[in-house]
């Protein structure tokens, strides 16, 4: 008997759902209305997303369920049938990292259930966080493969065809570690293989100023089709990302994939630096989101929005580039990507194309 056949999907293959968190923590989003516009882009990205999939929404409790539905249809989403409140509590909203990651073990769905402890302890308590894999396993009824090593969804990016690209600053950093854990360059090489079936694992350097994640791969460099990046890039050299991302796009130019593919890297504009409650935040174009209906892409009000969105059009996608209003999302250190989670079709067993 062959041994079974592990394989992590394109985030572009077809979705049965997308997997959010509603916000609640006014530690993320503080001061007075953030919260709630940060709610009001919520509900743009369920909008956006409806047409197309299923949507999970983890609620702390009957009562929140009665006020994300009061919000959907005060934003005009009158057909909620296809939206699911799954009565699990959170900590926080960014389902990216703290939920489960679907993959394939031959045909069958498979949720991968990691460590998490909020970026490396940073923001107590997670327990609850840590605890939303387990649950979204049983709500979406796959086993769940419990692995003992802390690591996030944005933290990686794959192709669905055996290459993932990751950062050593997040992968490798210190203050994710645990006894006897081994967080290697190779120990993580060989745990991708086995668990997510790649064969090849890319290593950018670093990510973005004011990245509380330490180089989430989400707000750098994405695939959009296999062999295909967009990667950011920052023209002036008196702004901190500037020597980053050179960095990074210089060690992309030498990058082969797992089917022996010379990566062609299509550059995307950063927008303006952008101040919030916690700093400087992590505003990046690279952090949108495949939806089975369209291509979310976080808009900033800034001058580079249409640049970034026209570049985005231009590749080709088999679906529309969305705009999603992220300016409010952005200010709790992360955007679309990091508050969306892909949970693939069940008929995916074969690969898919782009």
């Amino acid at each position: 008997m062959s041994p079974a056949l592990r394989r992590w999907p394109a985030e572009w293959a077809p979705h049965r759902a997308t997997w959010l968190s509603w916000p609640h923590s006014r530690e993320t989003w503080p001061g007075a209305g953030l919260l709630e516009a940060v709610e009001d882009a919520f509900c743009e990205i369920v909008r956006a997303i409806l047409p197309g999939e299923a949507v999970e929404i983890n609620v702390a409790s009957a009562e929140m369920a009665g006020h994300v539905r009061g919000r959907l249809s005060g934003a005009g989403i009158a057909d909620l049938s296809g939206v699911h409140l799954r009565e699990i509590p959170t900590d926080d909203a960014w389902v990216r990292d703290h939920g489960g990651i679907f993959v394939f073990e031959d045909d069958d769905r498979v949720l991968l259930d990691f460590e998490y402890d909020a970026w490396g302890g940073k923001y107590p308590p997670w327990d609850r966080d840590a605890a939303v894999a387990r649950q979204m396993a049983r709500a979406a009824g796959v086993p769940r493969e419990a692995v003992d090593l802390v690591l996030e969804g944005g933290s990686i990016e794959g192709d669905g065809e055996g290459t993932i690209l990751t950062t050593e600053s997040c992968l490798l950093n210190p203050n994710r570690a645990r006894p006897g854990v081994d967080r290697s360059r190779a120990a993580f090489e060989e745990m991708f293989g086995t668990r997510f079936g790649a064969s090849r694992v890319l290593w950018l350097e670093d990510g973005v100023e004011g990245d509380d994640t330490d180089g989430h791969i989400d707000d750098l460099t994405r695939f959009v089709a296999p062999g295909r990046v967009v990667t950011g890039v920052e023209p002036a050299a008196s702004d901190p990302n500037h020597a980053v991302l050179a960095r990074n796009r210089a060690r992309l130019a030498e990058m082969v994939d797992a089917q022996g593919r010379a990566l062609e890297v299509i550059e995307l504009p950063m927008p303006g630096a952008f101040e919030g409650p916690h700093g400087r935040a992590p505003a990046s174009y690279a952090n949108f989101y495949f939806a089975n209906a369209g291509l979310l892409v976080p808009v900033f009000d800034q001058p580079t929005d249409a640049e970034a969105i026209g570049i985005l059009e231009a590749l080709g996608l088999d679906r529309p580039v969305l705009p999603i209003p992220a300016q409010s999302l952005v200010l709790g250190l992360g955007a679309v990507h990091c508050l969306t989670q892909q949970e693939p079709a069940p008929h995916l067993g074969g690969a898919e194309s782009r």
